[in-house]
Order: structure tokens, then sequence, then C-alpha cells
């Protein structure tokens, strides 16, 4: 089971020292970088504030935003294909690629790619899929997955990474960083200009507009999306904006936020295919809007906000269950608190629903959420959920109700003794792992009642 494997991978990685050296070293470059870009703010809670209420104010009417975008991007010439979920989507993209014959696609850094496993499909196609984004290409040679929403290989030193480079490129081994960034630039060159295919995600789908807003550090995603002759865009239906100048707002909530920048290195808007008289671009450009159970978290109001999501990894850097066990260990495409939240409607909360109890519910997250998304509140939601639907193990309900029986009939406590009550105890405190660290308790020989009863009895 799913939860018995996040169990024993979250020990390993609690206990692996090296891991969380190198965690909390890269998160803490990463707290310094945000708290000094906080301060560029005059009015920081004010624009946590607007960002909260644009991205709900459009998810209250979603669907007339999404068929705004779809109307004037098609108005351009672009096409809009809806995916139910990740097979409709990696069957669009099948045929897609089977049109141009493609033999590679350069793919940009996207979480909603890896959502539905773009890269593992178009293995199967025969075609080769590179990814463009550094820490994306190195988890990709290395055989993972993305460890951080926005730093993909956050788990790795720059020995780990030479290590990489030296094993699967054969290059020399070096300490100097900018040899390896240099050594990946160089192999990721020829293949945008072979690529027959581009593949993007969105930051932001922007209605009035009908264009997609792509953020990034490297170029590699304006690179991607310019010399192959096709651009696929896919993208999430939550990521709608209303409007072109709440870029303005959102922007900076996304580089400050997750990076500490005032805004990232290259932030593009895409409103199309290339149009007449211009010199680039691709001659056809295609976006997915991708569903896979987003409407499904968007028809339950009290779980709605999470939508809201920038995927700017802020709640990541905070939580401390994250920093300890690490992005691996959650098993998801998206990890940490929102991924906890998220997962469990994305993917099925029966297989998921484990997540929303790997949290200390401390609030950092809500706490640091540009769009303010009650992060620690939806995993009680979801807690309450998976009770009421009957997903919790059977062994588990049973002490549960067990415990519950006894608080309600309290002359049953009096009259157990004291060691069937310390194996009562045990076992409950057993099921969520108290025992296994810590000293067993033990219950007083006498109840509060018995003593107090003493203590009112004359001498």
């Amino acid at each position: 089971m799913k939860a018995e494997q996040f169990l024993k991978d979250a020990e390993a990685k609690a206990f692996d020292r090296e891991h969380r050296r190198k965690i909390r070293f890269n998160i803490g470059k990463y707290d310094a970088a945000v708290s000094a870009g906080l301060q560029l703010y005059d009015q920081h809670e004010l624009a946590r504030d607007r960002g909260a209420y644009l991205k709900a104010t459009v998810l209250e009417k979603l669907d007339e935003y999404l068929l705004q975008f779809e109307a004037n991007f098609t108005a351009r010439g672009g096409r809009v294909i809806w995916a139910q979920d990740a097979a409709e989507a990696l069957a669009e993209i099948g045929k897609l690629t089977k049109a141009r014959n493609t033999r590679t696609v350069v793919k940009a850094k996207s979480m909603t790619t890896e959502e539905i496993h773009l890269n593992q499909y178009l293995a199967t196609q025969g075609i080769e899929s590179v990814e463009t984004d550094l820490g994306e290409y190195i988890v990709q040679l290395n055989g993972e997955r993305p460890y951080h929403i926005v730093t993909p290989a956050m788990h790795l030193s720059k020995a780990d990474i030479n290590d990489i480079f030296v094993k699967h490129l054969g290059t020399e081994s070096t300490d100097d960083a900018q040899k390896l960034v240099l050594t990946a630039r160089h192999l990721l060159r020829d293949k945008y200009t072979a690529a027959e295919v581009g593949v993007t995600g969105g930051n932001f789908l922007i209605a009035d507009a009908g264009a997609v807003a792509v953020t990034e550090n490297e170029g590699n995603a304006r690179l991607s999306a310019t010399f192959p002759k096709l651009h696929i865009a896919v993208v999430g239906i939550e990521k709608v904006i209303a409007r072109l100048t709440d870029l303005d707002l959102f922007w900076p909530l996304l580089s400050t936020s997750g990076t500490g920048q005032q805004v990232t290195v290259y932030n593009t808007v895409y409103f199309g295919p290339r149009q007449p008289g211009e010199v680039d671009g691709p001659e056809e450009m295609v976006v997915i809007l991708l569903d896979n159970g987003r409407t499904t978290l968007l028809a339950q109001p009290d779980k709605r906000a999470a939508l809201r999501c920038i995927r700017c990894g802020a709640c990541l850097n905070v939580c401390p269950v994250y920093k300890n066990i690490g992005g691996h260990t959650y098993e998801t495409t998206y990890s940490g608190p929102i991924g906890s939240v998220i997962s469990p409607h994305l993917s099925g909360l029966p297989e998921h629903k484990h997540l929303s109890y790997a949290s200390s519910l401390c609030g950092a997250c809500t706490s640091v959420c540009p769009v303010r998304i009650p992060l620690h509140n939806l995993l009680l939601l979801n807690r309450q959920q998976s009770v009421e639907e009957g997903h919790t193990p059977t062994e588990e309900r049973a002490a549960i109700g067990l415990w519950k029986w006894s608080m309600q009939h309290r002359w049953a406590l009096d009259v157990l003794p004291a060691g069937i009550k310390d194996w009562s105890l045990s076992r409950l405190l057993g099921q969520v792992g108290w025992n296994k660290r810590r000293e067993a308790l033990a219950v007083a020989p006498q109840s509060f009642r018995e003593l107090w009863k003493h203590r009112k009895t004359p001498q």
C-alpha cells in the first residue's frame, strides 16, 4: 500500500543526515532570498489579499473564463483541446506528434506534463523527450522525478550532479559549477533546432487576451516554444486569470514567494502561432486544457481554494515535514502541503489520503501562501472526508471505536485493571506509531476519580 511505503520512505529520509543537510542548505538559501525579496513590498499583505480575491473570483465563474480564453486564442489561429484526464491529454499529444512524424520533443519545465507522465508516454511511441530545464534535465538523466515544484534537483549537491554527468554523459569529473552548466547547455543546443515539437506548461492562462504566460529563469521555455514548428502548451484549467494587466500582481507574487526575485529572468506571453509579418515563433500552437480531477475539487466549495495555487513552492520551503522527509517520499507529482491537499482529489482519495495526515498542522504553509490558501484547514477537511467515506483501516476504526465507547462509559475504565488499560493504550497508540520511538505510556494505578474520592474521605 502507498501509505505503508510512505511511512517506510519517510523514516529512511528523516534519519538520513546527509539528505537533511542538503535540503536545509538549499532551502536556507531560498529562505534568505525570500525574506529579502519581501522587504521590497510596501504592502505585501494587501498584495496577498488582492491575489486571493482575483483567483477566487475567476474560480467562481471558471467555465466562462475558459470559454473566453478559447475564443480569443483561436481567433489568432491557435487551437484548444479539452482533456478530461491524463489519458485523453496523452492521446491528443500522440495524434499531434504522429502527424508531424516526430522523433524529438524538447520540453520546458512543467509540472502538468509530469502529472500526466508525458515523458514515459512519448518513450512508448519511440519519441525522444528531452527536458531543457537544467534541474529537470539532471533528474531525467538520473531516472528520477522532480524533487520540488520550483527546484527539481534540490536534493542534489554539486558533487552529486558531477557524478550523474560522469556516469550518464561520460564527462570529465569537475567541481566547477559553471562547467557543469555549460556542459548541459552545449548538449541541449542541438536538441532545440532538431526537435519537431516543443512542449511547455503555462503559469497563467489569460482570458481577455487569449494568451499563455510562462515564467522561467533559464530561457529554455522560449527556445522550446520558438524553434520547433509545433508548440504544445499543457495547462491545468485552474490557471486562468481574467486580464493581461493582472500579471503585474501575479508575476512578482510568484517569483518573490518562490525564489525571492522581484520577477523571474524570463516572462513570456504567447498569443498563438506565428502571425503574418512575424519573423519567429511556431507554425502551429495548441493549448491542451487539462481537467484531471480539477472539476471534482472545484465542485467542493469548502476545498475549492486549493485551486488558487500558483505553484510558487513557498509552502514546501517552510513545511517542517517536507524538510525532513523530502519530495520523493510523497510519490506524487505535487509534494509538500499543497501536494497533500490536492493529490487526493487529482489522483484518488483512497490511495493518497495518508498525505493529509503527514502534517503537524502548524499553519506555516498557510502563513506564507501568496494567494492565502488555508492549507492546514484543507488538510483537516481531507482527513474528515477520508473518515466519512470509510477509507480508514479496519483496525484503526475499531481502536477509535473502543476508545470512544470507553470515554462514554466511564465506569468501564474504573473496573478494568491497570494492566489491561496499559495494553489497550499501547495498541491504540501503536496505530499511529507512538511506541516505535517513544517509551510506552503507562496508566496510573488509580484513576482521578478514585484519587479524588480518597481525598474526600475523612481520615
